[in-house]
C-alpha cells in the first residue's frame, strides 16, 4: 500500500507546486514584463496621480453633468458582474427599459439610442457608441454652462476605432477629461 501512496503524494505535492505556484508566478511575471498596464487592471489615474478606476470597467455617473454609461445589470459591482439574464418576453425587461426611456428622452431629439437603455453581457462595459454620447452633448453642456460644441469636440477627442467593430467612446475617459474643462 504504502508503495503506491507514496508516490501518489509525491505526484500531487509535484503537480501543486508546478500548476499552483510555479505557473501562475511565471504569468505574472510575463505579464508584468510585456503588459504592465493591463497586469495592473488598466488603471486611468487623474493629473494628480490619483485612480480613478479602470478603462475596462463602467462606472456609474450620477447627475446631469455627467455622461452617463449603459446600464448595469449588477449596479457596477464588480463583483455581481454579469447579464440580467432577463428574457425579451420578461415583463420585468419591458418595464426596466420603458422606465429609463421615459427618464433619458430628451423632446425633440428622437428615439433614446438603445446603447443607453440596453445592459452589455458583462454589465461593466466602459463603452458606448459615438450615437450614445452625442445624444447626452445637450444635458451636459446646459448642466455645466458649457458651449454644446466645446463638449462636442470634447467627445470627438475621444472615439476610438477599434480593430474590429465599430467607433465607441470609453464614459470614464471622457468624463475625466469633461472634469478638467
Amino acid at each position: 500500500m504504502s508503495t503506491m501512496i507514496r508516490p501518489a503524494l509525491s505526484l500531487l505535492v509535484l503537480m501543486t507546486l508546478i500548476t499552483g505556484v510555479a505557473y501562475p508566478l511565471v504569468v505574472t511575471g510575463v505579464a508584468q514584463l510585456a503588459f504592465p498596464d493591463q497586469a495592473n487592471g488598466s488603471l486611468v489615474r487623474d493629473t494628480d496621480g490619483k485612480v480613478r478606476g479602470s478603462s475596462l470597467i463602467a462606472q456609474d455617473f450620477v447627475g446631469d453633468a455627467w455622461f452617463h454609461p449603459r446600464p448595469s445589470a449588477g449596479a457596477f459591482a464588480t463583483v455581481s458582474s454579469s447579464a440580467s439574464n432577463l428574457a425579451p418576453s420578461n415583463p420585468a425587461l419591458a418595464t426596466r427599459v420603458i422606465d429609463d426611456a421615459n427618464k433619458l428622452l430628451v423632446p425633440g431629439q428622437g428615439p433614446v439610442p438603445l446603447a443607453l437603455l440596453t445592459t452589455s453581457a458583462s454589465g461593466l462595459d466602459p463603452h458606448l457608441p459615438p450615437a450614445a454620447i452625442a445624444y447626452q452633448l445637450a444635458r451636459v453642456a446646459a448642466a455645466r454652462n458649457l458651449p454644446i460644441s466645446t463638449v462636442e469636440q470634447l467627445m470627438e477627442a475621444h472615439i476610438e476605432q477599434p480593430l474590429v467593430g465599430p467607433p465607441v467612446v470609453n464614459v470614464l475617459e471622457l468624463n475625466i477629461a469633461l472634469e478638467k474643462l
